[in-house]
């Protein structure tokens, strides 16, 4: 509480709380982070009020930018000592608000987790980072007559992690399915910052499959780092010729 010109004691305002609230966030991230990966400034964290639901809106109290999966590590133990929130974050282009932040916590994005690890022509599938592009799954396929089936109408710009968030399908799920039909593996961390895996490479293994629960959960079991995916055949063109002739001797030479 602050004094006041009377003697009285005042309490902050909520302004007052939430400045202070960012200043603890910001030393204490400072700590396993560059200075450069903490956005805190209104002008920065602004481009992440919100994600394609744009009728909602929040500031974030900061916006972190990591590069490895040892940072992401430990900005997530270090807001669990600090009990603040995190939403992670990919494209931002979901429009069921899975990526709003909360106003007094961090949002963790997941941009640069951009890489494609591999692709696997025999296996048909292939290990992404959660940050890669929908699209950018099959344009690396494409190479061996392969490509990922789930296309939602924002495949050019949406990533697999919020894919996998948000179970996203398209025009090709009624024959191949949403995401969890076309995913085998999810890699992350839980808020604690320990390793999880849900799902396997393997065509069947024992145990209870729980894909299914991560696969939706918007990311608050785990955030999701690297994915495995399934890869389907292109199917070969087939063309159509119109003839006429004369008589059938003629239309079969």
């Amino acid at each position: 509480m602050n004094a006041t010109r009377d003697g009285w004691l005042a309490h902050p305002t909520d302004a007052e709380r939430r400045e202070a609230r960012r200043a603890e966030v910001v030393s204490a991230l400072e700590g396993v982070l560059p200075r450069d990966l903490i956005l805190s400034q209104r002008e920065d964290t602004q481009p992440f009020e919100c994600d394609g639901l744009t009728a909602y809106r929040a500031q974030p109290l900061v916006v972190v930018l990591p590069e490895t999966e040892e940072q992401v590590v430990a900005i997530l133990r270090t807001c669990k000592t600090l009990g603040a929130p995190v939403v992670a974050r990919g494209a931002g282009t979901g429009l069921s608000g899975g990526a709003l932040p909360h106003e007094m916590g961090v949002l963790l994005s997941l941009a640069r987790f951009n890489r494609i690890v591999r692709v696997d022509p025999v296996s048909c599938t292939a290990v992404v980072q959660c940050g890669v592009r929908n699209a950018a799954i099959s344009e690396a396929a494409a190479t061996y007559g392969l490509y990922y089936a789930p296309d939602p109408s924002s495949q050019i710009a949406c990533t697999i992690g919020g894919n996998v968030a948000e179970n996203s399908g398209g025009v090709h799920c009624l024959k191949y399915g949403l995401t969890l039909q076309n995913v085998m593996k999810v890699r992350g961390y839980t808020i604690q910052g320990e390793a999880i895996e849900f799902g396997s490479e393997a065509l069947d293994v024992p145990g209870l499959d729980l894909l299914g629960v991560v696969v939706g959960s918007e990311g608050m079991l785990a955030v999701t780092l690297e994915v495995t995916v399934k890869l389907i055949p292109n199917r070969p063109l087939k063309y159509l010729q119109r003839k006429s002739a004369r008589g059938l001797a003629e239309a079969l030479v």
